[in-house]
């Protein structure tokens, strides 16, 4: 009996990831990795070759698919909500601007509230604008590279430009869409004309599907670059902390989804549209469910930081050492906000700070405590969230951080939340992959990717860290006008 696979597909921030899976057992029988770098020609901007995201789905189709595989269905992912513009034919006219990480719309987010009233935009898209937004990114665009506005036709995040290049459709789905604010209502499914209008220039936005839809299929030209059959069906596809979420089954009203990678982000699944100022309400990735989601703008970001600062040493020796630090890191307290902050704090201008040193510390040490920041960070957003009346029943971990037993437990014993771990930490592209088997078959993630193990938290460690986590939030207001001051002088430079 022939076997029959999809594949799937993840651009993210700092690699691209092929997986090819068996719609029946949901074995993945073969995966690439292609890594590149994110561009970042100014203090704040960070931003992606669109060009190279698709040379490198080339790399991997052709590389997974070999020929012998009966490859059905095709699935899509990738890092958002980004802002690629092209011209009418698709062609990049400038690199992709990536999703909150980049900060170089500070001034049109408060030209935009000026204009819309930013209680009007958060009770009409359930979202605040923050460096998260499309919107004020497009009008950063508008106001600073006239001549590239002028062009813009169509525009596109990661996931949509991949099946654009397979399909030659011009689709997004649901969920990106009510990441671009304000251009999306959420309470219709649909663009927000008004707004839409206002900051979209010449650009016709695409239609819209749920990510699961079939965008459709690959073309004759499509198949001649990347090796994949012809005609076989294509999903719109989404934004990856959604597909991740989809890779380990959580989808389901109070799940909580933590996604440790470059940066981190957590989705928690509800049944209707709740709004908190410090968090992004959104729609889901299936029809009727909605999220309330929050990010670290940095995360595993810090970590290769530290890696390269400490010269050479690999990751395996550093979290050996920072397993020896005890809890609390031997009176070290970090800051992870080396990049700005997405949520709950939504600044801009907050900076990484390092409080504590001493001539004994360690290297060690100093890991410690960024992994213990970034905890304090998810445990942060976890309150936030419970403030708007969301259940959070059940926490499920996903990413390249869930692999080592360190980190995960440190969340846990900051957080007190149990997580659970699928027996794959594969992530988006699995998840695309799930979305692209179901266009032709009915295949179920709890069969594809069970549940593996608990990371419990250790109640030893709850009293030393409830405290430090009170000196965690009283760190930030403490040193807010300093790093303020700071990141004016950086952006001078």
């Amino acid at each position: 009996m022939i076997s029959n696979y999809a594949l799937g597909v993840d651009i993210g921030t700092s690699s691209t990831k092929g997986v090819l899976v068996n719609i029946e057992t949901g074995e993945v029988v073969a995966s690439k990795i292609v890594e590149h770098k994110s561009l970042n020609p100014a203090p704040g901007h960070f931003e992606g070759d669109a060009n190279a995201w698709w040379q490198e789905f080339v790399t991997i189709a052709r590389g997974l698919a070999s020929g012998e595989e009966n490859i059905v269905a095709v699935g899509v992912s990738g890092m958002g909500p980004c802002v690629l513009l092209t011209d009418e034919h698709g062609t990049p006219l400038r690199p992709a601007i990536l999703y909150g990480v980049d900060t170089r719309s500070i001034e049109q987010i408060e030209s935009m509230n000026a204009l819309l009233g930013a209680e009007n935009v958060f009770q009409q898209t359930g979202s605040f604008l923050t460096s998260q937004a499309v919107g004020p990114k497009l009008l950063w665009v508008e106001e600073n590279e006239p001549e590239v506005w002028k062009a813009a036709r169509k525009l596109f995040m990661p996931a949509s430009w991949l099946s654009w290049n397979l399909t030659g459709e011009y689709r997004l789905d649901h969920h990106s869409a009510s990441q671009s604010n304000p251009l999306y209502d959420p309470h219709t499914h649909s663009w927000h004309d008004e707004w839409a209008d206002k900051f979209r220039g010449n650009i016709a936005l695409p239609q819209l599907g749920w990510p699961g839809d079939i965008a459709g299929k690959v073309t004759e030209e499509a198949a001649k670059q990347t090796g994949l059959p012809a005609g076989i069906p294509v999903i719109i596809g989404t934004i990856d902390a959604w597909t991740e979420s989809i890779s380990i089954g959580a989808t389901n009203p109070g799940d909580l989804m933590l996604m440790y990678g470059t940066s981190m982000f957590m989705v928690n699944t509800t049944d209707k549209l709740l709004k908190h100022p410090t968090n992004w309400a959104t729609v889901g990735a299936y029809p009727d469910s909605y999220n309330l989601a929050a990010g670290l703008a940095t995360s595993g970001a810090i970590t290769s930081w530290l890696k390269t600062l400490f010269g050479d040493v690999d990751f395996t020796d550093l979290v050996a050492e920072a397993a020896s630090s005890p809890a609390g890191a031997n009176g070290l307290l970090m800051l992870p906000y080396f990049a700005g902050e997405r949520t709950p704090i939504n600044d801009l201008n907050a900076r990484g700070v390092i409080i504590g040193l001493t001539t004994s510390h360690t290297r060690g040490d100093i890991y410690r405590a960024a992994l213990e920041a970034i905890a304090f960070g998810i445990r942060h957003n976890v309150e936030e969230m419970r403030k708007s009346g969301t259940k959070i029943t059940r926490i499920a971990a996903v990413g390249g951080g869930t692999k080592g037993s360190l980190w995960t437990q440190i969340v846990s014993d900051i957080t007190g939340l149990t997580q659970d771990i699928s027996t794959t930490s594969i992530g988006a592209s699995l998840g695309a992959a799930l979305l692209a088997a179901n266009t032709v078959t009915e295949a179920k993630i709890e069969d594809w990717n069970p549940i593996a193990s608990q990371v419990v938290p250790n109640q030893a460690n709850a009293a030393l860290y409830d405290a430090l986590y009170k000196d965690y939030l009283a760190l930030y207001m403490s040193t807010k006008e300093i790093s303020h001051n700071l990141a004016k002088l950086q952006r001078q430079r």
